[in-house]
């Protein structure tokens, strides 16, 4: 019975099927197999039976092996290894000559040595016309200069995770995946990008692992922030939990309570039951005032109060008292005195000396004098004197 063969080329590299043939091969051997660029070494890491049905069709389906590997290939891929060494020392050489912006991650060099392959990483597109032909110079071989992405630089590479482990694209993960912030966020991760970025600088691969998972929970969950009639009464989804498959709620009476995603489905769309309906009466028959206290009637004594206080005896004090009244004109005196002995000003125009006076001109009264009768004027008219108020200080 034919054998399928998983085949791998590189630690971090795909697996390829082929088919056993004539050979009876383990798990764990080296095969040599024919590839679109030339004769390739890899290792046996997966073995399956083929069905009855296709064991005719076992060739058209898979390609089968060329041999196996002996000690001799053995050998030569040991001296590939070694080659590939010298030739990243020296491929990085030729880089600082130039000056190029650019970071040598790897060299692989085909079995047969048809072929090398430098793996490099960039910010852009760099110029390397005059690095290919040092490289073709030195090595008298085929040589291809392959950009690739941060990604695939810790792929080869390898690293010790945020979790502890070696990363998940060099250990088992073969192809990468788009990950996007939004997986972050319908996982309720902080977004903080020192715990949501891997070693490479990009999001971590594993927010795609469970990102089914919690699309398929949430399909199942209301909207959070929503309210919904159920029977417990009015109530607002505050969050979810994916790990108990649950919902946190709050009802009118502002409590909390948890409920899972079968009991949710059970309670929403549905009319109050009788307990929250009670509950709800009970509330409402309390009595009823304003918060601000009642209100005085028109006739109520409590509005002729105004103006009192109580001194520190208890007996009411009428501040009233303290206002100025019209008819007393006690306050007018002390500020007559002082119009009296501070004279008005006159901010008119001051007479010319040099003037000639006229013959019949009264002779010119004194300041003070003139004083006098605007004052006896302003008694005269019954007014008081304007007191200028005190403006507040700006704050």
């Amino acid at each position: 019975m034919s054998q399928i063969l998983g085949v791998k080329f590189n630690d971090y590299g795909q697996v390829y099927y082929f088919g056993s043939g004539p050979f009876v091969v383990r798990e764990g051997q080296h095969v040599i197999v024919k590839t679109d660029q030339g004769m390739g070494l890899g290792k046996v890491i997966l073995i399956r039976q083929a069905p009855q049905e296709n064991e005719d069709a076992d060739g058209e389906g898979y390609k089968p092996i060329y041999r196996l590997a002996n000690d001799k290939d053995m050998e030569s891929v040991a001296e590939n290894d070694e080659l590939s060494r010298e030739a990243f020392k020296f491929c990085r050489a030729c880089i600082n000559s130039h000056k190029l912006g650019m970071k040598l991650v790897d060299v692989e060099v085909f079995f047969d040595r048809s072929k090398m392959v430098f793996y490099f990483t960039a910010p852009g597109r760099i110029d390397f016309r005059e690095l290919i032909k040092d490289l073709v110079k030195e090595y008298r071989t085929r040589i291809e200069l392959r950009q690739i992405g941060v990604r695939h630089e810790t792929q080869m590479l390898g690293a010790i995770g945020n979790c502890g482990q070696i990363c998940c694209c060099r250990r088992f993960m073969r192809k990468f995946v788009p990950v996007t912030i939004k997986m972050a966020k319908e996982q309720n991760l902080f977004l903080n990008p020192t715990k949501i970025s891997g070693i490479c600088g990009r999001l971590l691969c594993c927010l795609s692992f469970e990102q089914k998972g919690y699309e398929e929970f949430h399909r199942m969950c209301p909207r959070v922030g929503k309210k919904y009639q159920t029977s417990l009464g009015n109530v607002k989804v505050l969050r979810s939990n994916f790990f108990k498959k649950s919902l946190s709620l709050l009802d009118e009476n502002f409590d909390e309570q948890e409920v899972s995603i079968d009991e949710w489905n059970e309670i929403v769309n549905k009319p109050p039951s009788e307990e929250a309906k009670a509950e709800a009466k009970s509330r409402t028959a309390g009595p009823k005032g304003r918060r601000g206290g009642r209100r005085p009637a028109r006739g109520d004594d409590s509005r002729s109060d105004y103006g009192r206080d109580r001194d520190e005896s208890g007996q009411d004090v009428d501040l009233s008292s303290l206002e100025d009244s019209p008819q007393d004109n006690s306050f007018d005196e002390p500020v007559q005195e002082e119009r009296k002995r501070r004279p008005r000003r006159d901010n008119g125009p001051k007479p010319d000396d040099s003037a000639p006076k006229s013959a019949g001109s009264a002779p010119k009264a004194d300041e003070t004098g003139s004083g006098d009768s605007d004052s006896g004027a302003a008694n005269k008219r019954g007014r008081r004197p304007r007191r200028r108020r005190r403006r507040p200080p700006r704050k």
